[in-house]
Parts: C-alpha cells; sequence; structure tokens
C-alpha cells in the first residue's frame, strides 16, 4: 500500500480501501522500522494520528478538503511548524518550538495533509550530503536496496554497522530518503543551490525547484533569501504536480511572492513531440561527470530526438562562474541572515556572561558548527567596506550575466533544458567526508546552483540504475513561470525510462515487500 502513489493512496482512501488512521499508523510503522536510516529528527506520532482521525471523521461526513486529505507528509527541519521542535539540525536551534507554521506547511494542513514528522538535513542547510548536521548523517535507503547490495554488498542486514552505507545527498537528505523508503507519499525540502535536486537524484526520487517567487518562504528559516525556494520531493512527477498545486501562489506575508493567482493543472502526456525543442548546454560537460551519467544523458537526448523533438547544443558561457559567484552570494546573505542567533531573543544562550560581548560571542561559537561560522566569516569579509565592490557588487553582476545566458537560449527557441543532476551516482560516507563541506558543495552543485541564481524552475528525474545499482537522475530546467510546460516533458521522459522501484531488504515484512517495475531495455 505505501509503494503506490500519492494520487492512487488518494483514490484508495477516497473509495474507502484504507482508513487515514490505518495509512498514519503503517506509516509510523514504517519510520520506526528505518529508524536506522537517521531521516527524521522530530516524530510527532500524537499530532499526526489526531490529524488521521480528523481526517477519517471528514471521510466518513464526505467533507473531505482536498486530494491530499489524510496523506501522510514529512517537512524539512527547516520550515516553523506551530507546537513541534524546528531545529535546523543545530545546537542554536535545539529546543525551538515556534509559535506559527510556515505557509507550505499550513497550505499542507489547510488541505488535510497528516504530517509525520521533520527530517535531517545539514546544519542550517549548508551542506550537499546531509552529514553535518547535529543530529548525524542520513543513510541512503539504496545502501540496503536489493539492486546494489547484489551488486557490491553481500551478506549485510539493515541494522549491521558498516562502513558501505550511503550519502543522501543534500541537504534535504532526510526527506528524500523519507520518500525513498516509502515512509511518507511527499516531503518539503528547501533548495537553494540544489539542496532538494541533490538528494532527490542521488536517492531515486522526483525533486522539483519551482521559479522563485512562486511559493511562499515565510517560515522557512532562511540560509539566502534571494535563492531559497521550498522544494517538492514526491515519487513521481505527477505527484510533484500536485503537491505544487496545493502550495503555490502569493502570500501577503512574503513580498517576493508572485501577484498573479496561480491556476492548478493537470499533467497530460503530449503525443506529438515535434514541436518541441530541448537545449543541452556545452558548458554542463564538466569535469569530473562521470562517463555512465555522461551516456545517460546523451541516451536521454537520443530518446527526445527519436520521439520526434528537436534537440540543439546550446552555450551558457557564464557557468563556468556560477560555483564561485554563487559562493560570494551564499555566505554574504549567510552572514546577514545569521546575525539574528545572538542568545539574546530565542534559541541557545551560553552561560558564559561576562558582558553581552562575551555572551554574544560565546552563544555562536557553541550554537553553530564549523560550517556555519566559516561560512558567516567568508560573508563578513566579502561585505566589509573596503571588499564590497569587489567581491560581493561584481557577483551580482556575474549573476545578472548568468541569468541572461539562460534569457537568450529561452529566446532561441528553446523550450527545456536537459542536464545531469549530479557528477555521477552517491558514493559511501566514508569517501565523501575524506573532503571538506566547502569543496564537496563546490563539486555536488555545479549542475544546479545555475538555476537558483536565475530563479528558474527546475526538476530532477530518477532515470537509470548504475553499474553498481544505484539511481541517476537528469535535470530539465523551464522557463520561468512554466511549470506545467516542464512537468509535462519530465513526466513524458519519466514514463519512457521506466526507473525502476527500490527493493529494500530486511525492512518490510514478507507481505509488503516492494515490487519494481521493469527496467526499460532503452536504458539497460
Amino acid at each position: 500500500m505505501l509503494r503506490v502513489s500519492l494520487r492512487e493512496i488518494s483514490a484508495a482512501l477516497k473509495e474507502g480501501q484504507v482508513t487515514p488512521t490505518e495509512l498514519c499508523q503503517r506509516c509510523l510503522s514504517f519510520i520506526k522500522a528505518t529508524k536506522f536510516l537517521n531521516a527524521y529528527i522530530t516524530i510527532a506520532e500524537e499530532t499526526a494520528l489526531k490529524q488521521a482521525e480528523e481526517s477519517e471523521e471528514r471521510y466518513r461526513r464526505g467533507q473531505i478538503l482536498g486530494d491530499l486529505d489524510g496523506i501522510p507528509v514529512a517537512v524539512k527541519d527547516n520550515f516553523n511548524t506551530a507546537g513541534i521542535e524546528t531545529t535546523c539540525a543545530s545546537n542554536m536551534l535545539k529546543g525551538y518550538i515556534p509559535p506559527y507554521n510556515a505557509t507550505v506547511v499550513q497550505k499542507l494542513l489547510d488541505q488535510g495533509a497528516v504530517l509525520l514528522g521533520k527530517t535531517n538535513l545539514d546544519e542550517f542547510a549548508m551542506g550537499s550530503g546531509s552529514t553535518d548536521g547535529i543530529f548525524g548523517p542520513v543513510r541512503n535507503p539504496w545502501s540496503y536496496s536489493r539492486q546494489y547490495r547484489d551488486k557490491c554488498v553481500q551478506n549485510s542486514h539493515p541494522e549491521k554497522e558498516d562502513s558501505n552505507w550511503l550519502i543522501t545527498g543534500g541537504s534535504s537528505g532526510g526527506s528524500a530518503a523519507a520518500v525513498s523508503s516509502f515512509t511518507c507519499f511527499a516531503a518539503l525540502g528547501s533548495d537553494t543551490g540544489g539542496s532538494t535536486r541533490n538528494p532527490a537524484a542521488h536517492c531515486g526520487v522526483v525533486g522539483l525547484k519551482p521559479t522563485y517567487g512562486l511559493i511562499s518562504r515565510h517560515g522557512l528559516i532562511p540560509l539566502v533569501n534571494s535563492m531559497d525556494v521550498p522544494g517538492i520531493l514526491t515519487r513521481c512527477v505527477d505527484d510533484a504536480a500536485i503537491v505544487l498545486g496545493v502550495l503555490a501562489g502569493h502570500d501577503p506575508k512574503d513580498s517576493t511572492t508572485v501577484q498573479d493567482p496561480f491556476k492548478s493543472f493537470e499533467l497530460t502526456c503530449f503525443t506529438d513531440a515535434s514541436k518541441l525543442c530541448i537545449g543541452i548546454p556545452k558548458e554542463y560537460h564538466a569535469p569530473g561527470l562521470s562517463s555512465e551519467t555522461l551516456a545517460l544523458w546523451s541516451k536521454a537526448a537520443d530518446l527526445f530526438e527519436n520521439a520526434g523533438a528537436k534537440v540543439i547544443e546550446v552555450s551558457l558561457p557564464h557557468t563556468r562562474y556560477s560555483v564561485v559567484c554563487y559562493h560570494v552570494l551564499c555566505t554574504s546573505e549567510v552572514a546577514s541572515n545569521m546575525a539574528r542567533f545572538d542568545g539574546l531573543e530565542y534559541g541557545h544562550r551560553s552561560s558564559m556572561d561576562k558582558s553581552t560581548e562575551v555572551m554574544y560571542a560565546a552563544t555562536r561559537r557553541e550554537g553553530f558548527n564549523d560550517v556555519v561560522r566559516g561560512r558567516i566569516l567568508s560573508g563578513n569579509y566579502f561585505l566589509l567596506k573596503q571588499n564590497y565592490e569587489n567581491y560581493f557588487i561584481k557577483a551580482q553582476k556575474v549573476r545578472r550575466l548568468i541569468a541572461k545566458d539562460f534569457v537568450n537560449v529561452f529566446h532561441s527557441g528553446i523550450d527545456v533544458l536537459l542536464t545531469p543532476t549530479t557528477l555521477s551516482d552517491t558514493i559511501p560516507y566514508v569517501e565523501f567526508i575524506k573532503e571538506d563541506n566547502r569543496t564537496r558543495s563546490a563539486q555536488d552543485d555545479i549542475f544546479t546552483q545555475a538555476a537558483n541564481m536565475a530563479g528558474l524552475p527546475a526538476i530532477t528525474v530518477p532515470t537509470a540504475l548504475s553499474e553498481k545499482g544505484l539511481p541517476v537522475g537528469l535535470q530539465f530546467i523551464g522557463r520561468a513561470f512554466q511549470e506545467q510546460q516542464l512537468l509535462t516533458v519530465a513526466k513524458w521522459f519519466e514514463k519512457q525510462v521506466k526507473f525502476p522501484m527500490i527493493q529494500l531488504q530486511g525492512i518490510m515484512d514478507h507481505g509488503h515487500t516492494v515490487s519494481h517495475h521493469q527496467k526499460s531495455a532503452f536504458f539497460s
């Protein structure tokens, strides 16, 4: 029952094949069974069961609130949730219980969704592995899949401590793992430079970053205000469209949201690809791109071309500067945003109180990890009066050039860009931590950062399994506010590749063994 799509489970609820309470209990039992993945920081069991009971009563009366009524969801732990601890995986906010819900959380609840809990992440969403939070790293469910273990790991058990478990990617790794391991049907992430798409690709799920301004950021604890976007993680493209329809639209509490009303849409599969023009950015053939990912990217382009679409190589010449540009802008805004955590208003407060300055410094030393402190220091350096013009202003100018590249490409007739999402499939934790957070983030977000700087919508779709039996995703980038076109193309692609569902070993009982679709011969 848990391996079906959000749309299918919604239909099952309406037909009375399962009740919201039964579904909630099943998901909660799966969360407990997969506790070793460390996907969740907080499990809101009591709240979730109460919400499920209320949903059940609405179904009984025939007064359901929408397609999400009774659907179990999870939320990344950097979105405020009223009455539920919100930590950002940091000592600075450990124990903090917000008095209000983020707008996106409230919209889910208004539709009757059941909030199971808060998912794990890199501290304050600063990272690409979901390994740097105070609650420990998130383990990729594919570490325990039959597909991976048959090829790479023999005679292992999920609960056994070993060195072969894989990272989820980050920073929304907890949300990606939660969806991938069937503990919920959709999850919220945040996406500043790829933090939804990166873990979605590594965990074999769909990750959508909407256009900047389409979804409210109110209640999302900010990292980089000018790039942050709430992200959506689901198991198929259709489900992402359903959640987008619930979340999108103007919010008077967020002045950056679009003023125009958003109309929900139902995705259809296009039958005539001849009117479609796919762009292949040559600059995305980056150093470090694995031969497997390159081959899949090429095959995907051929797939569109064979279906009648026009496939054209395009140039985004300023992409090569995106990593450096992103670093300057990201750390500058981080320095500004993190200034609010001073131990005075809320959050952690040091016991060292000889003076305000001592308490302030000690609070930030105790509350932030090395990664966060490092970004604060970098950002403050770039914002110094003598450096401001040479770093921050120059980076803003480069950002405009990066955005202009996309405008030029789309004005040339390109509908959607096709790129890799990550350099390769995921890697073991022991390999990942050999390099520092900054280096890893620069490497792992190389294909995703530019879309954030340009404010464009992008989606990663699981495409095939690597030789190691691990997911590889490809990314589609669309025109601003053209989510319907972007998701329609992504749905068509998803239907062609028939990505195999994860087969989890030793987690599900015999009666709920996860089946999988036949792998596409094209991508074999």
